[in-house]
């Protein structure tokens, strides 16, 4: 259990989606104009990685890993369908990005609107097959230890485009110098929050 904290933690703070790796910036950059976009395009992130990294490290655990195979018999223990991982792990968030689109559309039209063409594009967002991908490389030893990466990177992702949302909404009301206004001083201050989320590499994990 204490492994588990411990992954889900380090993926909302230390190992950020946004500030760690800046993966997933043109949804981070595009949507956080308002904070209630920006929340529930956070939502719709965390429901995706929530599904598709578990659904991914079963798939790479029983049938794309070398060996993978052999549960099905003895024979396959040579085979190695590792090279089909990025399409693999892509119809997976695709899908997955479909069904959030659906339940979106159906229960929160003015969302769904708000978000417009950034919401199809979470199946393309970096982030999504990064989290896949890091599950991969990292080669957690469980489902458990899967899902608890999976939803702290998509917290850890929430957190970092209702930060900047919050403080783009706040800064409308500043002085900002005239060629800064726009992407200019998000990029400045995305810059200073990344900073600031280094202080969790003191965090001993």
């Amino acid at each position: 259990m204490q492994e588990l904290f411990n992954i889900f933690v380090k993926s909302i703070f230390v190992d950020n989606m946004i500030f760690a790796y800046f993966l997933g910036m043109c949804s981070y950059l595009a949507v956080s104009k308002t904070v209630q976009t920006s929340a529930g395009l956070g939502l719709a992130v965390i429901f995706v990685l929530g599904i598709t990294v578990p659904v991914d490290y079963l798939l790479n655990d029983y049938i794309l890993k070398p060996g993978a195979l052999v549960w099905l018999d003895a024979s396959f223990a040579d085979v190695d369908l590792s090279f089909l991982s990025f399409i693999l792990f892509i119809a997976i968030i695709a899908s997955m990005v479909q069904l959030v689109e659906m339940i979106v559309e159906k229960f929160s039209p003015a969302l769904y609107s708000s978000l417009g063409i950034f919401l199809p594009l979470i199946a393309v967002n970096c982030a999504i097959l990064g989290g896949s991908l890091f599950m991969q490389e990292r080669e957690y030893q469980t489902l458990g230890q899967a899902t608890a990466f999976g939803l702290g990177s998509g917290i850890g992702w929430l957190l970092a485009i209702v930060g900047i949302a919050a403080i783009r909404e706040k800064i409308r009301y500043s002085n900002v110098p005239a060629p800064l206004r726009g992407l200019g001083i998000t990029f400045i201050i995305t810059g200073l929050m990344g900073i600031a989320f280094m202080s969790f590499l003191g965090i001993k994990l």
